[in-house]
């Protein structure tokens, strides 16, 4: 039978090839090291699973919570803003809670998205900033992703010979999978561009406090001005190691803010009470828990550059998020990011996300997680010197595995 038309426009997911052959492998006894999905490993920190715990046992907060999220939250994030940014938010209006950044991308886009409408989006990304305009009946125009001097003029590019004129434009710094960073001179710059062109700003800070070397990365909205067109995502699930908790806000704009609170009005009831309130918690903590995560993140990123440089395979230190984006070793380009990461499993028991699947433009890499602990990283990097040891500098006996019969 003929697909649905939604399901049609999306491509298959290339992630879902590796996990089979890692599952494969690990079916027939392989010791997988699983450097390939960005899930945190980290348990909660205890004084947030001990606030859920007290609060989960109170019946009146098993009732339908808010989809809004809850008052004391809201203001905890505005709060957080503030402190962090130095950006003052309205709670009431400018605030609403989502079940993580991955879904108030989705509907956001459900909110703002007539068929047909541009949206300019970097590539590579995380697939939601695109495809969750393409299951709205977006079109997607491609962006580089480097914040540099080259990104104002290319949106000029895309401006000009964009029929019609672009509705919305995604960044995403910290960037998952290219862990670049931004700078706030480039949100200036973006900023300015944007209000003059009438287009939206969207802005995923999943990894905001996911940074090493003491630069946090900035707010777009500390720019002057950026909440006039700007609605930013944030999440919990890195910053405080709670990824199945699903929590994340919404931040900025109060028209755009109100668009996205009336969709998800018909989708949810928001998250489970007692997570709202160990949500709230954790927002007002001291932030001593954030710091550890950071500092645990920051000795695996010095383990996997140090160790996979002595393997053979140069990895640039990321400047922040929980991921490296590797150059695949020049012997393998050839065979593209996918059947080298295939390659990486069944030759090196080590699972990758293949670049590609987080745009084309990304398939001369792979991105690598940082979610096992230093040795398990360490093992990584001496299976991998051993499979580079066998091929050699001409891998001439090295197929692509969809070749192979």
């Amino acid at each position: 039978m003929e697909e649905f038309h939604k399901v049609r426009r999306l491509p298959p997911y290339v992630f879902e090839q590796v996990n089979k052959l890692k599952a494969a492998a690990r079916a027939g006894g392989a010791d997988i090291i699983d450097l390939g999905m960005g899930n945190p490993d980290l348990p909660t920190p205890q004084n947030i699973v001990d606030k859920l715990v007290e609060v989960v046992r109170d019946p009146r907060t098993h009732r339908y919570s808010s989809s809004k999220g809850i008052p004391g939250l809201r203001k905890a994030q505005a709060n957080y803003y503030a402190r962090r940014f130095g950006v003052k938010l309205n709670p009431d209006t400018q605030i609403v809670a989502t079940l993580g950044s991955k879904e108030g991308f989705a509907n956001m886009a459900q909110a703002i998205t007539a068929p047909g409408d541009v949206i300019l989006c970097p590539n590579p990304t995380y697939p939601i900033h695109a495809f969750g305009f393409l299951m709205a009946g977006g079109v997607i125009r491609s962006m580089q992703a480097e914040p540099d001097d080259k990104f104002i003029p290319a949106l000029e590019r895309a401006i000009r010979h964009s029929t019609p004129k672009p509705l919305a434009l995604i960044l995403n710094y910290p960037s998952n999978p290219t862990a670049l960073v931004a700078t706030l001179d480039f949100y200036r710059d973006v900023v300015a561009f944007a209000k003059k062109n009438e287009l939206i700003i969207l802005s995923d800070l999943a990894y905001a406090e996911i940074y090493f070397d003491g630069n946090p990365p900035p707010s777009v909205l500390q720019v002057p001005g950026a909440i006039d067109c700007t609605v930013e995502f944030t999440s919990m699930s890195k910053t405080f190691s709670m990824p199945g908790w699903r929590m994340g806000f919404a931040v900025g704009n109060e028209r755009l803010i109100a668009a996205l609170t009336r969709v998800k009005s018909y989708l949810d009831y928001g998250a489970f009470t007692p997570i709202q309130v160990a949500a709230t918690a954790a927002l007002n903590g001291d932030g001593s828990e954030i710091a550890e995560v950071r500092e645990v993140y920051h000795r695996r990123r010095e383990v996997m550059v140090d160790s996979f440089s002595r393997a053979g395979w140069e990895i640039p230190a990321p400047a922040a998020t929980m991921f490296a984006w590797a150059p695949i070793p020049e012997q393998f380009r050839h065979l593209g990011s996918l059947e080298f990461s295939k390659l990486l499993v069944e030759k090196a028991d080590v699972a990758v996300a293949p670049g590609v699947g987080f745009g084309e433009h990304g398939d001369d890499y792979v991105r690598l997680a940082l979610v096992e602990n230093e040795h398990r990283i360490r093992q990584a990097a001496r299976n991998i010197k051993r499979f580079l040891s066998s091929v050699g500098s001409t891998p001439d006996n090295v197929v692509a595995l969809n070749a192979r019969r």
